[in-house]
């Protein structure tokens, strides 16, 4: 009685693997079973909203490096969606999912995928430069996320500013936030935060997902961009960022755009508690007219100031 009962339970479990390997996780009527059985609610201080078009999950891991040589960091797991459609491409992919709730559902997606590991954290939390050492020894490095609204631009930051051994970060944004994370410096889009992303990278937009892509169907529609890491960026080799004290020139950028309506001779002598004739002799030394606004400089003109400064 015991082996049949054992022999059963293997049956079973193998089952489910197999089930689960074919499970098509963009299907509304499979996502509903499975958050169903696990009493899941979606949560809006989360901003959760699951993928159900099939298209775009294997655009993202085509477009976002995950080919065999490469270790994958995704943000947000969802039900596995596109934790699965990496795990198909990538070498190993590390998934980081801060909702506990999700982590049982998870479990069962990805069960056919030995080369997944979940985390339950947040990622504002995690020391990222450890966790790529430990997990990903030998392989390059990219992150591939379906991003919460809410969050966006706060890790995006940190994957910058921790300046991390990765090649791409390629992420689904709000489509309106797509357009002011890659516009380009000089136009009316821009902000400070699309200065310090062209810091760092070269940033573009790959391509757009409609509102009626996602369960439950959010106010707005995305879009998927990439930035592309400079060289030298978080592998300690120099580069042109070099030559400028990178807090001044953030301090720069911050004040230029803190009062944008305003010329740079009043934002810049606000912003940064100087006289204005002391900005002047700045901006004169810099080449840059008084009267200009933030969104029309050039990233060498940020630079040229921070140097003054």
């Amino acid at each position: 009685m015991q082996a049949f009962m054992l022999v059963t339970f293997f049956l079973n479990l193998n089952r489910e693997v197999f089930f689960m390997q074919d499970l098509q996780l963009t299907n509304i009527n499979v996502i509903k079973k499975l958050i169903g059985k696990e009493n899941f609610q979606f949560s809006k201080s989360l901003g959760q909203n699951f993928l159900i078009n099939p298209s775009v999950a294997p655009r993202i891991a085509e477009l976002g490096n995950a080919t065999p040589e490469y270790g994958i960091i995704e943000i947000g797991a969802g039900i596995g969606v596109l934790t699965q459609e990496l795990a198909k491409h990538a070498a190993k992919v590390v998934t980081i999912e801060i909702d506990k709730k999700l982590i049982p559902i998870l479990d069962k997606t990805l069960a056919a995928h030995d080369n997944v590991k979940i985390i339950n954290d947040d990622v504002m939390k995690i020391d990222l430069h450890k966790l790529i050492a430990n997990e990903f020894a030998g392989m390059r490095v990219a992150v591939c996320a379906n991003l919460p609204y809410y969050i966006t631009s706060p890790i995006i930051m940190k994957l910058l500013e921790d300046e991390l051994p990765i090649d791409s970060i390629t992420v689904m944004v709000q489509k309106e936030a797509a357009t002011r994370l890659t516009a380009e410096l000089g136009t009316r889009e821009v902000g400070a935060i699309t200065v310090a992303v062209r810091y760092y990278s070269e940033p573009k937009i790959l391509f757009n997902v409609s509102k009626g892509s996602f369960m439950p169907v959010p106010k707005v529609d995305s879009s998927v961009i990439r930035l592309d890491i400079h060289k030298g960026i978080g592998a300690n080799e120099k580069d042109d960022n070099d030559e400028i004290n990178r807090d001044d020139f953030f301090r720069v950028v911050k004040a230029s755009f803190a009062q944008r309506r305003k010329t740079l001779l009043n934002s810049l002598s606000s912003g940064l508690a100087i006289d204005k004739q002391e900005v002047r002799a700045i901006l004169g030394k810099a080449g840059i007219r008084e009267n200009m606004r933030a969104e029309q400089l050039a990233m060498n003109d940020f630079k040229e100031i921070a140097k003054q400064i």
